[in-house]
C-alpha cells in the first residue's frame, strides 16, 4: 500500500512539474471539470447539437424576415455565371466586370466570355512562372524560405484581379461558345493535384541542370508537356474564330467589344486595418505571369473605399470585389448580415475581436471574389450592397448576395475601381514606392 501511495505521489509530482512547463496536470484538469455544471439549458443545446447543424441552430429567429431587395442604384447586368466545383471565382468575377461593360456598350443581351479560354493560359503562365522561379533560385538551398514557398505553391486555380488584367491584355477573350466549359474546368482539384506533382518533379530536374542554357531548354520541354495536358483537359485555345459572321483573333475580339487597358486603367483598393492606411503595398511573386505585374494595392479606410464604389455604381460600372464570404452568410436567402446567426447566445461566449484582430489572428481574410453591382442609399448613406455571384442562378438571391452595410464594414477586403473614380487627394498615393510584402503573407492568398 505504501509503495502504491509513493508511486501515486511521484506521479502527481511528475505531473505537477510537467504543468509548470505548460502541460495540463491532474489538478488543473480537476479545476476545469469543476467549472462545468450541466444546466438544463446546456442539456438542451447538447441535444440540439447532436441532431442539427450548428449554423441551423444558431439562426437568429428575430432576423428571419427577408431583407428589402430594392436598390437605389444598380449596374445593368444580364445572367448569372456558375464556377461549379472550381476555384476560379477571381476569373469569373473579372470577366463578369468586362461582360457588364460589353453588354452595356453593344447591347449583347445574355452573353458570357469563355472562362476556359483564359484559364488555359492562366495555368500555362503559372507553370512558366513556377519553373522560371525555380531556375532563378536554383543556387539557394532547398529549405530556403523562398524555395520552400515555391515548392509548396507550384500552381493553383485561385487568383486575383491582376491576373485577370494581365491575361486578358496578353491573350484577349473569346465568347463562351467558342471554347465552352469542360468537366475538368468545372472541377479543377484533381487536375491541379496532377499538375502540382509534375511541376514539383520538374523543379528537381531544373535544380540539377548543369548550366543556364540547359535549364532553359529543359523548361521549354516541360512547358510543352504541360501544354499538351492542358489541351487534353480544356481543349486547344483558338488563335482565331468565327462569331456572328466575322473572323476575330481573341485580341481583336477584346479590342472591339471591351477595348480599355486593364493594366493601367484600374486600381486595387484594400481595407486592411492591421496595416498602415494610405500606403501602397506590393506582394512579391504574387502574380500570374512571370513577366506580368505583382499584386499591387492601396490600403484605405473603409469609408474612402465606399466613396469610390458608390461613384462607380452610379456611373453604371461594375467592380471586382472580394470578401470573407462565409461569415454570417445565410446561403438560402443570399443575405450577409451580422444579425443572421447568434453564436454567442447558443454557446454562451462573447466574440470580441475587431476586424484588425481577426486579420492578425487568421480568423478572417478574403476568400471569394464577386462582382459589386448595386448599392442602396438612404439620405446619401449606404444601408446595403449587392454582388453578382458565380454560384449559379439558384444560389442566394437570384444568384446574387445582398450585404448589409455593417457586414460590408467587417468582411469586405478588396475592391478594384477604374482610376477615374480615385479622388484627387488620393491620386498622389499611387506614386509612392510600394511597401514590399512576401508572397507567403497569409492575408494575400488568391480568391477561390
Amino acid at each position: 500500500m505504501k509503495r502504491i501511495f509513493t508511486l501515486a505521489a511521484a506521479a502527481l509530482v511528475s505531473l505537477g512539474a510537467f504543468a509548470q512547463n505548460g502541460g495540463l496536470d491532474t489538478l488543473m484538469l480537476q479545476t476545469i471539470r469543476q467549472g462545468y455544471t450541466s444546466s438544463p439549458a446546456d442539456k438542451a443545446v447538447r441535444n440540439a447539437l447532436n441532431a442539427v447543424a450548428l449554423n441551423t441552430i444558431a439562426v437568429n429567429a428575430e432576423n428571419a424576415a427577408m431583407i428589402d431587395t430594392e436598390f437605389s442604384d444598380r449596374v445593368k447586368t444580364v445572367g448569372i455565371t456558375d464556377q461549379k466545383q472550381s476555384g476560379r471565382c477571381w476569373l469569373f468575377t473579372g470577366l463578369n466586370v468586362l461582360r457588364a461593360a460589353a453588354i452595356s456598350q453593344h447591347d449583347l443581351g445574355k452573353f458570357q466570355f469563355s472562362q476556359s479560354y483564359n484559364f488555359f493560359y492562366d495555368q500555362l503562365e503559372k507553370a512558366n512562372l513556377f519553373l522560371q522561379a525555380i531556375i532563378d533560385t536554383k543556387d539557394l538551398p532547398i529549405d530556403d524560405r523562398q524555395v520552400d514557398w515555391l515548392l509548396s505553391n507550384p500552381i493553383s486555380d485561385g487568383g486575383t484581379w491582376t491576373g485577370v488584367a494581365n491575361l486578358v491584355m496578353k491573350y484577349g477573350v473569346v465568347p463562351a461558345e467558342v471554347m465552352p466549359e469542360s468537366l475538368i474546368a468545372n472541377s479543377t482539384s484533381q487536375m491541379a493535384t496532377q499538375l502540382k506533382t509534375i511541376l514539383r518533379q520538374d523543379a528537381l530536374k531544373l535544380r540539377e541542370a548543369k548550366c543556364p542554357k540547359c535549364a532553359g531548354k529543359l523548361k521549354v520541354e516541360m512547358l510543352s508537356e504541360i501544354y499538351r495536358i492542358l489541351c487534353l483537359a480544356y481543349g486547344q485555345p483558338p488563335l482565331e474564330f468565327e462569331w456572328k459572321g466575322k473572323t476575330y483573333t481573341p485580341q481583336e475580339f477584346y479590342a472591339e467589344f471591351v477595348g480599355f487597358d486593364l493594366n493601367n486603367n484600374y486600381v486595387m483598393l484594400m481595407n486592411d486595418p492591421s496595416r498602415e492606411y494610405n500606403k501602397l503595398y506590393e506582394i512579391q511573386y504574387d502574380r500570374h505571369l512571370y513577366d506580368g505585374d505583382n499584386w499591387l494595392y492601396l490600403n484605405l479606410p473603409i469609408d474612402r473605399i465606399k466613396e469610390m464604389a458608390i461613384a462607380s455604381i452610379k456611373d453604371g460600372n461594375a467592380m471586382y470585389f472580394s470578401c470573407d464570404v462565409g461569415k454570417f452568410l445565410d446561403r438560402k436567402k443570399g443575405v450577409a448580415d451580422l444579425a443572421n446567426f447568434d453564436y454567442e447566445s447558443l454557446l454562451g461566449v462573447q466574440f470580441t475581436m475587431d476586424k484588425k484582430q481577426r486579420i492578425q489572428t487568421h480568423a478572417s481574410g478574403s476568400s471569394h471574389a464577386m462582382t459589386l453591382i448595386a448599392v442602396d442609399l438612404k439620405d446619401g448613406k449606404p444601408v446595403k450592397w449587392m454582388v453578382e455571384n458565380s454560384w449559379g442562378e439558384t444560389a442566394g438571391y437570384k444568384g446574387n448576395i445582398i450585404m448589409t452595410d455593417e457586414w460590408f464594414d467587417e468582411y469586405m477586403f478588396r475592391l478594384v475601381v477604374e482610376r477615374k473614380y480615385i479622388p484627387e487627394d488620393l491620386l498622389p498615393l499611387l506614386d509612392q514606392e510600394p511597401v514590399q510584402l512576401p508572397a507567403w503573407d497569409p492575408m494575400f492568398l488568391g480568391e477561390e
